[in-house]
């Protein structure tokens, strides 16, 4: 990571900010191919850190992966710094293409001179179902969700959080009062304390034995 830093610069962005991408060619030498798009995604860290940028190239939606450290990486230019209401802009697969459209020959957009990053409030609309993901039961909070039928809200709930049925604490806490929980807790405390007093006994035993005499 260190010795790619040296090589290019990584700049400050974020998802929902607009970023133009050269890369070059290892098929090509000296070819090189520059992309424009929002950042819908940020994923990974260290080395596996990744951005996706999606762009409306002739009415059909384009999105690529970027390794934020592949050696084919030449230039990171960030056009307009900005962040949304979500940390994920997958949705807007399923938003009207206008949403997803950047002029490849986009001049960078100066930064407030305030220093913060600008967030930008827009709200996206969905197109109608079918969608790329039940995304009414999501919570985003840039995103219009059309009206559904009430039984898609009742189990948009019942599974936004599917693993609480697995957690057998979640029910314990729920039904045992918090007073029987420090007692028990405190019983848990005491056992484990005197296991590891046991414990301490134990090595203690084995470093002072003294060894066999062999004849």
């Amino acid at each position: 990571m260190l010795r790619r830093r040296t090589r290019i610069e990584i700049p400050e962005f974020y998802v929902g900010s607009v970023l133009a991408v050269t890369v070059s060619d290892p098929q090509a030498p000296g070819k090189t191919s520059r992309f424009v798009g929002i950042c819908i995604l940020r994923e990974g860290h260290g080395l596996r850190a990744t951005m996706t940028l999606r762009n409306a190239i002739d009415q059909q939606g384009v999105e690529i992966c970027y390794p934020l450290y592949n050696p084919t990486l030449q230039k990171i230019e960030v056009l307009r710094l900005e962040k949304r209401l979500d940390e994920d802009l997958r949705y807007l697969r399923d938003c009207p293409l206008e949403y997803s459209t950047f002029a490849f020959d986009m001049e960078p957009e100066h930064a407030a001179d305030s220093g913060e990053v600008p967030v930008n409030p827009v709200k996206v609309p969905l197109r109608p179902r079918p969608w790329t993901w039940r995304w009414e039961r999501a919570g985003m909070k840039g995103l219009i969700v059309p009206e559904l039928r009430e039984d898609f809200y009742e189990r948009a709930k019942k599974v936004s959080e599917p693993w609480h049925k697995y957690d057998l604490m979640r029910e314990y806490r729920r039904s045992v009062p918090v007073e029987d929980q420090r007692e028990i807790y405190a019983e848990v405390h005491e056992h484990v304390q005197s296991l590891e007093t046991d414990q301490r006994r134990v090595r203690r035993r084995r470093v002072f034995v003294a060894p066999k005499k062999t004849s």
